[in-house]
């Protein structure tokens, strides 16, 4: 084991903020980990590009994080995965993790039904790549996908909870009920911040699969594999950078990592 490489940070990157969930999750499953975490808040969102400019942005993200030393690299964004994770692999030289696969994967192992639900954005829901992901592990499950564009807007605002959280919820997911689905995937890094109303208005007997933390599990499956885990000390460092400063970002980001950010430097991508 070399373990001055092992040291290396872990780097994590988003379109925006939701990624820090997925980050949360890192830190609180590796804390011998260091991380670097880039949010590329200037160009939000990815969800309304092309794929040619997503695939070009995500490419930035990953030199500029590869220049900051990483030894693992998290695309901890739907659309990125969905649009880049591929070529990303074949592309750069240290293992990739996408925000889909692991969370497709927890959805096939947990589903006694083979009925599962999908909740994300309008453009992950119409790129139809949990379906695909999910089907390609087993093709005999049924999937039912429903776009919830509205929890985006009460996870960023805090309004994670109570009438109009739980008025929005149902609506959205009362047609998923219908189907008699025994698994939801929360497929946008947003909506673990809604678990509680989500779990609330879709039922008890239905398990959610929070994307966040089935990455998170992926991270260290491969650390381990690959001989990476850093064994010998207690992380000491957690970077961040983004692409554009504002006090959304500030004000939000305590919401998503559960802690106030005081040491994020801007830069230009």
């Amino acid at each position: 084991m070399n373990f001055r490489y092992n040291k290396k940070p872990i780097g994590v990157f988003d379109s925006g903020i939701g990624g820090l969930t997925v980050l949360k999750q890192v830190m609180k499953l590796l804390p011998n980990e260091n991380s670097i975490y880039l949010g590329d808040t200037a160009r939000v969102p990815y969800g309304t590009k092309s794929q040619e400019t997503v695939r070009r942005y995500t490419f930035q993200n990953i030199h500029f994080l590869l220049e900051k030393g990483i030894k693992i690299l998290v695309i901890a964004c739907n659309t990125a995965t969905a649009h880049s994770l591929e070529i990303a692999k074949k592309t750069f030289p240290i293992p990739i993790i996408g925000v889909i696969e692991p969370g497709a994967r927890a959805a096939v192992r947990v589903s006694k039904k083979k009925r599962v639900g999908v909740i994300g954005t309008f453009g992950t829901i119409e790129s139809s790549v949990y379906n695909r992901a999910i089907l390609s592990l087993d093709p005999k499950f049924k999937i039912f996908s429903k776009p919830c564009p509205l929890f985006v807007s009460l996870a960023e605002e805090g309004l994670t909870r109570g009438r109009i959280a739980r008025t929005i919820a149902d609506r959205y997911l009362t047609p998923l009920k219908q189907k008699r689905i025994d698994a939801l995937v929360l497929g946008c890094t947003h909506y673990p911040l809604l678990k509680g109303t989500i779990q609330k208005s879709i039922g008890k007997s239905v398990k959610l699969i929070d994307s966040s933390i089935e990455t998170a599990k992926a991270v260290k499956e491969v650390l381990k594999e690959k001989s990476l885990e850093n064994k010998n000390s207690t992380g000491s460092y957690h970077h961040f950078f983004i692409s554009d400063a504002s006090s959304h970002f500030l004000r939000t980001a305590k919401l998503f990592l559960g802690k106030v950010i005081d040491d994020f430097v801007q830069v230009d991508l």
